[in-house]
């Protein structure tokens, strides 16, 4: 649930969880910090009430089940005292329209760590956990994920402002056609080159190349802890259910005793209890584990970011190389002396020379190449600068919000370890009264 902390003007999502004292409580919140200063959630809220499973053709005609989820929106008035806030606004999205928004943001702020979304297809999971997209634990799960999606966005100083943005939370119809007349999609392929120009930079930014190598690293620490948190609960629900055998003897065993039977059928009502337990304990420890994962999806938005600035330097070096090759050739046609091998160098030996008027001519014509090669060169040297500028903001509020995040996950996590080391104590602290009364 959403909670509203008036002293410090910030909203967090807390999980419940039981046995822990008041300071514990207050560590156990989940990574949805949203920073209430942004302009739109000063003026609205925005929940994922409801997930709703629906049928219907697709774009070739061919009959899918698909999961659409209702988004809120109420004005962030304050609610006079015995008054009743105002109704929201409600309209539906699928995933897929949650996927298109992301991209636009992708394409549209290149700078930006965009949040990520929560899994399409459940990853990391322990054997017992359904890996079915239309489970409904795994729905709810992606309900609460895609929520933190839009806050993570609302919350943004920059992407919080985006028109686009605004009318995926307002508008149910038109909105795909408005994200698709900014025309995006164009610059979707241009975005593609980046892809090979990391292996071409001559001179790549360290601090970038260092970021990139943390973001790899962090990806696969994140993998490796997700992979043992499923192997721990494998175990621990195995261990759970065998308590279930323990209340199956004492009741049977209690059904032949005469005064040891009532303490031995309690007993085993308590090892009954704890061992149905830890379906709910798992669920809850699911949840901890998509904050995780979150991360784990963020380390492709850093190194996302990280590949544009290669394509914007390596766009940069070329435009610099293309200058002194064209200064080059302006001095050789000056000179009259060619440094290099050239085409045109054999063809002044093979047919003479050309004449004054050529001359002028290419000379005017360079000139004039030259002159618009550093103005180009300008307009990347500044469009390197303000990519970079921006970007490192972007990335010192990201590293802020992490090391916040994961310490408050990590925390809350523990916590919870404790509470249910503190449940399996107290129900054999109870079996020990029962065997007493004996």
């Amino acid at each position: 649930m959403m909670m509203a902390d008036s002293a410090s003007n910030e909203e967090v999502a807390v999980i419940g969880n039981t046995d822990i004292t008041s300071t514990e409580s207050e560590n156990n919140i989940i990574n949805t910090m949203v920073e209430r200063g942004t302009a739109l959630l000063r003026k609205m809220e925005i929940n994922v009430a409801e997930a709703e499973k629906r049928t219907g053709k697709n774009t070739v005609n061919m009959q899918e089940t698909y999961t659409v989820y209702l988004i809120e929106t109420r004005p962030a008035e304050a609610v006079p005292d015995g008054g009743t806030s105002a109704a929201p606004d409600t309209l539906w999205r699928r995933y897929s329209e949650f996927e298109l928004l992301r991209t636009y943001l992708l394409v549209t702020y290149p700078y930006v760590i965009v949040p990520p979304l929560p899994e399409k297809r459940a990853e990391f999971v322990w054997h017992k956990l359904s890996a079915d997209n239309l489970d409904p634990d795994f729905v709810e799960r992606r309900r609460v994920g895609l929520e933190n999606f839009l806050l993570r966005v609302a919350s943004h100083p920059v992407l919080s402002n985006d028109k686009i943005f605004f009318l995926f939370l307002t508008e149910e119809k038109g909105w795909r056609e408005a994200v698709l007349e900014t025309g995006f999609q164009v610059k979707v392929d241009s975005r593609l080159k980046s892809l090979s120009a990391m292996f071409r930079v001559k001179n790549p930014d360290k601090r970038f190349t260092a970021l990139k190598q943390y973001s790899d690293e962090l990806n696969t620490v994140i993998s490796q802890l997700l992979r043992v948190r499923a192997r721990v609960a494998d175990r621990l629900y195995g261990v759970y259910k065998v308590h279930g055998n323990y209340g199956r003897v004492f009741s049977e065993w209690s059904a032949i005793e005469k005064e040891m039977g009532d303490g031995l059928q309690s007993a085993g009502h308590h090892m009954d209890t704890y061992a149905a337990s830890i379906d709910d304990i798992l669920e809850e420890e699911e949840h901890y584990a998509d904050q995780l994962k979150e991360y784990l999806f963020y380390t492709e938005a850093v190194r996302s970011v990280c590949r544009k600035h290669e394509l914007i330097q390596y766009e940069l070096e070329i435009a610099a190389q293309d200058l002194v090759h064209k200064k080059q050739q302006k001095e050789e046609l000056a000179t009259g002396t060619v440094r290099v091998f050239s085409l045109k160098g054999m063809t002044s030996k093979l047919f003479g020379q050309e004449s004054q008027e050529q001359r002028e001519s290419r000379l005017a014509a360079l000139e004039q190449s030259i002159q618009e090669g550093e103005e180009l060169l300008k307009e990347k040297n500044t469009e390197c600068q303000e990519f970079v500028r921006t970007a490192w903001e972007d990335i010192e509020r990201f590293k802020e919000q992490k090391d916040k995040d994961l310490r408050e996950a990590l925390i809350s996590y523990a916590i919870m370890q404790i509470s249910m080391c503190k449940k399996g104590i107290q129900v054999w602290s109870n079996a020990k009264e029962c065997f007493n009364k004996m």
